[in-house]
This record gives C-alpha cells, structure tokens and sequence, in this order.
C-alpha cells in the first residue's frame, strides 16, 4: 500500500486555498480560452469556407487552428506559470508539512512568491534548473530498473513493459518534490541542494515509485470521471457555434479535465509524494555510490554537477 496519508494531503492542501483558488482561475481561464478560439476559428473558417460547397471544412479547419494558437500561447506562458504560481505554492506547502506557522500580515501568494525570489531570484533560473531536473528523471527509473527486474517469468514481457510505462508516466512530480526540498534545505547553492536531492530521491527510488504510482493511478481515475462529467456541457457550449463543430465537445472535455487536474488533483499528489520523501530521507546523507551512478547516466546530472560548482563562486552547499 501507499505510505502518504489522504486525510492529512487533504488538510495541508485546505490550508492552502487561495492558491487552489488562483490555480484554478488560471487554468479554468484557459480552458475558455481554448473554448473561445475554438469557437471563433470555427467561426471565421466557415464565414471563409462560405464561398465554397462545403464551409463545414474550413469551420473545422479553423477549429483547429484557433486551438493551436492557444496551445502555443500556454507553451510559452509555462515558465510564467512554474515562476509565479507552482513554485510559490510549494514554498508554502513545505512550511506546512514542516509545521511552520505562515505569517499573518501577508497573504500566501505574496508570502509564496517571497520565499521563491529569494531562493532563485530570476524566472529564468528556476526554469533552467527545473529543465535539468527533468532531464535526470528518465536516468532514475532507468537505474531503479522498474518491474521488469521482479517479473523474470517467460510470457510477461509485455506486461513488464506496460507497468514500466505507468512507472515513468508517474514520476511526472520529481522535479516539484526536488524543488520542495530545494526551498525547504534553505542552502545558498540551488544547484547543489538539487543535486543531492535527486541522489536522495535515487537511493530510494522504490518506495517513491511505489507512491508516485499509487497517486497516479487516482488522479487518472478522477481526471476520466472529471472527462466524462464535462463531455455533456462542452457539447451544449459548442452547438452553439457554427458549422459542424460539436466534434470538438470531446477536445474540450479532455482540455477542462485537464485544467481540474492541474489546478486540484497535482498539488494533491504534489503534497502527498514530498511528505513521504521528507519523512523517508530525514537523517539520510546522499550515497556516493548512487550520485556515481546518476553521473555515469545522465548527461543532465552531470551538467548540474557542473553548473553546482561554477554557481556563487563554487561555493559548497550550506543549510
């Protein structure tokens, strides 16, 4: 079974309302806006389309381009995103699982915001040393070997491959878990804090997949309810637009259950998977045998390694 406890995620994740709120303003505002361009694509497509004998192309056509825009638009806006909403919420919830009490003369998002300009100063910063946390992520489950190693019997092999599969898809959190641990260390090298982080997370690799997977497994049973829910209201929006658009009600459907998992479900898992690592590493020291193996596997490890010791003036790591 797991080893994170639903009832107390819920509590910590209560406690952190006015960013659920302003999270969910965010991603719901881009869920219509994926609706609006949708539609208004649709719309000049099929008024192009008109002179033709079949403006239900161009209406689908146009559908699919207004999509696009707003697809690209939420691309370039992620390092905005990771700045001034997901990293600040993380600050806040890991003075929460500390039990900190939060300061009552400022609201969570400005106190939030706060802790992560003084940890990493510029955007651009967090950014490329979340890129490089990303990129460790594969040579992780690489390492741990994944359920292939407890699963040697003949006949199995696709199977083995299918739970791999779900073990990759769900360490999509260790970049937020390591940035946790990152603010939480308080140590005035970003770079080498994240380091011994991810060699943490590594020499207990198992008991962090096994969470991540159990969480994943929840959150893509409710984000399908959360689909389902939509399908019947996106179809009622989009009959309204014109041409043969009602096709979209799916596309919709699946945008908004992703903006209800980003917004709710995330930080939920997000909570959830830092506890269990807090807990499981308090008293650990990272272990130079597995930080050999990360560097031997992944380019992204050494480069991190690297950036750790030109940062600050090379200055080692201190709490």
């Amino acid at each position: 079974m797991w080893d994170f406890s639903i009832g107390k995620t819920i509590g910590i994740l209560a406690r952190t309302m006015p960013f659920i709120l302003t999270r969910m303003v965010i991603y719901f505002v881009i869920t219509l806006a994926f609706i609006l361009a949708t539609g208004a694509g649709a719309g000049i497509g099929y008024g192009v389309g008109s002179i033709s004998e079949s403006p239900e192309s161009y209406a689908v056509w146009g559908g699919f381009i207004g999509m696009g825009f707003v697809g690209a638009a939420v691309y370039w806006a992620r390092e905005w995103l990771l700045y001034m909403v997901k990293a600040a919420h993380i600050a806040v919830i890991v003075k929460l699982i500390d039990g900190e009490a939060l300061p009552e003369d400022k609201g969570q998002v400005a106190y939030g915001r706060e802790i992560v300009t003084a940890r990493f100063g510029e955007a651009n910063v967090l950014f490329a040393l979340d890129q490089l946390i990303k990129g460790v992520i594969g040579a992780i489950t690489g390492l741990i070997g994944g359920v292939a190693a407890f699963l040697p019997i003949p006949g199995l092999d696709a199977l083995a491959r299918f739970a791999n599969t779900v073990i990759r898809l769900s360490l999509t959190y260790v970049d937020e878990i390591i940035l946790g641990y990152n603010i939480r260390t308080n140590s005035d090298n970003a770079w080498e804090s994240s380091r011994r982080g991810l060699v943490l997370y590594a020499q207990n690799g198992l008991k962090m997949v096994k969470n991540a997977v159990w969480l994943s497994i929840f959150l893509w049973i409710l984000s399908i309810v959360v689909f389902l829910l939509a399908l019947a209201p996106a179809a009622a929006i989009l009959y309204a637009f014109p041409g043969e658009i009602a096709g979209y009600s799916f596309i919709v459907a699946i945008v908004f259950a992703w903006a209800f998992k980003a917004a709710v479900l995330e930080p939920f898992a997000i909570t959830a998977l830092m506890a269990v690592y807090f807990d499981t590493i308090r008293g650990q020291v990272p272990d130079p045998e597995w930080d050999a193996k990360l560097a031997g596997a992944s380019a992204k490890f050494r480069a991190l390694t690297e950036q750790a010791t030109t940062a600050f003036g090379g200055r080692p790591v201190t709490a």
